[in-house]
Formats: C-alpha cells, structure tokens, sequence
C-alpha cells in the first residue's frame, strides 16, 4: 500500500507545475523536497499516518486540478487594488530591478499607484494658532 502511495505522490510531482521566475519559493519545489523527505526510502517507506497521507494528497490533487477555481469561477481576473494577475506576477516575480534611490517597499508602490490624492493634490495643513 505505500508503494501506491509513493506512486501517486510521484505522479503529483511530475503534473505540478514549476514556475523559474520564483526561485527559492516556487510550491511545485517545495512539493518535491517535502514528498523527498517523506519517502526517504521510496516505495518501502513506512507511513506512521496513511489516513493522514491520503488527505493531504487528496487536497493537493484537487488544487493541481484547479477544482476550486473551475468551482467558485471569478467575475475579474483582478484584486481589490485593480491590479491584474500578470502585474501580480510581475510585481513577485522578482524579475523587476530598480536602482537604490528607486527602491521602495511593496506597500509604498501600491499605496503611491493605487492613491486617489496624489501629494501635489492635497493642500497643505496651516499651523494653529
């Protein structure tokens, strides 16, 4: 029975997609090493757990085939930011370099595209007297 279980695992690995643009963090990765670890001996790996094993392949394989986006379909691609999913994808990825003086946390850059007031915009505030 843990052979099957290896198998599937394998076969889940294999399907699961790897994205290059997120070193260091990409799922499908880190899917591979824990399935490693899990089954350091393979196909005779005892499993302590194999209710608990089946679960968590049975969640994973529902994400793989996106059962729940084809479930709960959203009206727009976008967040509540307006940001679409390729500027999502472009702002994580980590491919983008700015210069030093251009650096800016990812909460500044949101809050500077997405303000509806810019600086010049707003009046400044008279001391009181």
């Amino acid at each position: 029975m843990s052979a099957t279980r290896y198998r599937r695992f394998l076969k889940l690995c294999e399907e699961w997609p790897r994205d290059e643009s997120k070193k260091g963090r990409d799922l499908g990765t880190f899917l591979r090493q824990r399935v490693a670890a899990a089954f350091r001996e393979g196909e005779n790996t005892q499993i302590p757990d194999p209710e608990k094993c089946d679960q968590t392949y049975e969640s994973l394989a529902r994400i793989n085939a996106n059962t729940y986006k084809q479930r709960f379909p959203r009206v727009r691609d976008t967040s509540f930011t307006g940001v679409t999913v390729e500027e999502c994808k472009l702002l994580w990825s980590g491919s983008v370099q700015q210069s030093d003086d251009e650096k800016k946390s990812l909460w500044k850059t949101l809050t500077e595209r997405f303000s509806s007031k810019s600086s010049e915009d707003v009046p400044e505030k008279t001391p009181e007297k």
